[in-house]
């Protein structure tokens, strides 16, 4: 019988972004992660076939089938069979597949990355939470920075063009590094598309003062990012993730058809972009009027919605295009206007770099209005599509009750990170 997509009747959002755990093996035991095999004492695997039921469940969605694919864990590429994952996954129509890794196995090879690239990887989400050794001894219990910008090079001479890097923030242990992480990534501007900031979200039982020590909240990243780039980012650029969906529903007007709508609560995060012409890098907010562009958006909306004439349609389109300047428009936003496909995207997104943040939930902010406009979420082998804030805190361990008693063989070891580091040395990288 095939899979029933199911979501909560309440839920008032469809799925941008799907992600499917395909593992709860590690080859890493982080301190700030209970989530992996040894410490759950059981395997969460599923099968090849459920993977492909729950990938035929998400591409039933409607109105409209989630363009965004993550196959996450665990550690996703402790999984043999991960490329075939991911063809099959781009046969079924998944326009963007991210794998959300460590970057271990890729640090080993560029062989490895090329394999994930060939087969229709899209983006790599990497953990990456600092440009000094001090948090990841913290975080992840090794000195993982070698290991992160090996993967980075391995996946430049791949071909990706698309790297995530995802600094899990932490007060006290990486909120100094805020400005040099983004630094970094402007540096390496040609593979890395993207920081997603991601506050750490507070499982587990811990006591209030220790909580308080390690909460950092999205203001929080919006001052430091001000304070540690010497404003080249002020609290004024950033805009709430919500901010596109007047453009995506003014799009579906123009080609009469069903586009994602960003339809997320406005506290679940924070972004801009910074547009790079040469070695100038300014945010996209210098360049173009966000909120008089997205008020006359929304004018030109109401009266395409309204059942106005051409013309009068065509003259709230030009007032749309008075917020932005000539060239930026050209090159940023003319071939979605002309294309209106997920893949006209991409060309903005490879001159610009993208900085943003994700509020997690747990349970000592948990939001239920935020949770009804989530649209990123689970997808499990039982049908469930599950919100994102909502899975560790309420429905984890249900999920996990299709897992299976873990045998020791099937136990991935801690990996021999000191070795890996040692090649790297030794290689000059």
């Amino acid at each position: 019988m095939p899979l029933r997509l199911r979501i909560c009747p309440e839920h008032k959002s469809h799925t941008v972004l799907a992600i499917i755990d395909i593992t709860n093996r590690c080859n890493l035991r982080c301190p700030i992660c209970f989530a992996h095999a040894g410490a759950a004492g059981y395997l969460y695997e599923p099968t090849k076939a459920e993977i492909r039921g729950i990938l035929e469940n998400l591409r039933a969605n409607r109105p409209v089938a989630p363009p965004g694919l993550q196959f996450s864990g665990g550690e996703p590429t402790v999984r043999e069979d991960l490329p075939e994952l991911i063809e099959m996954a781009r046969v079924l129509v998944f326009p963007h597949i991210e794998v959300n890794s460590n970057g271990i196995k890729m640090a080993e090879s560029v062989e490895y990355c090329r394999s994930l690239k060939n087969v229709g990887a899209s983006t790599i989400y990497l953990q990456f939470d600092g440009v000094t050794s001090w948090p990841y001894k913290v975080a992840r219990g090794f000195d993982l920075l070698p290991i992160k910008k090996r993967a980075i090079q391995n996946l430049r001479e791949a071909g990706f063009h698309s790297v995530v890097l995802v600094p899990v923030l932490v007060g006290g242990v990486n909120t100094d590094q805020i400005g040099d992480i983004i630094h970094f990534a402007i540096e390496n501007r040609d593979v890395v598309r993207c920081v997603n900031f991601q506050p750490v979200a507070i499982t587990g039982r811990i006591n209030k003062r220790e909580r308080e020590q390690m909460r950092v909240t999205i203001p929080d990243l919006m001052r430091l990012a001000n304070e540690q780039t010497k404003g080249l980012i002020r609290e004024e650029d950033w805009f709430p993730v919500p901010t596109p969906e007047p453009f995506s529903r003014l799009i579906g007007h123009l080609k009469n058809r069903e586009y994602i709508g960003f339809s997320t609560h406005p506290h679940c995060g924070m972004a801009t972009y910074l547009v790079m012409e040469g070695e100038e890098v300014v945010p996209i907010s210098r360049e173009v009027d966000i909120e008089g562009l997205i008020s006359s958006i929304d004018s030109a909306n109401a009266g395409i919605e309204s059942g106005k004439t051409s013309r009068e349609k065509a003259s709230a389109i030009k007032g749309v295009l008075k917020n932005i300047k000539l060239g930026a428009f050209r090159k940023h936003l003319l071939p979605v206007f002309t294309k209106g496909s997920y893949e006209s995207l991409s060309d903005p997104h490879h001159n610009m770099l993208m900085i943003s943040s994700m509020h997690f939930m747990d349970p000592y902010n948990f939001d239920l209005e935020c949770v009804q406009r989530c649209v990123v979420h689970y997808a499990t082998p039982d049908g469930r599509i599950i919100p994102f804030c909502t899975m560790n805190t309420l429905h984890r361990a249900s999920v996990e009750k299709l897992a299976h008693p873990l045998d020791e063989k099937r136990n991935t070891p801690l990996y021999d990170v000191d070795a890996l580091n040692r090649k790297i040395l030794c290689e000059g990288g």
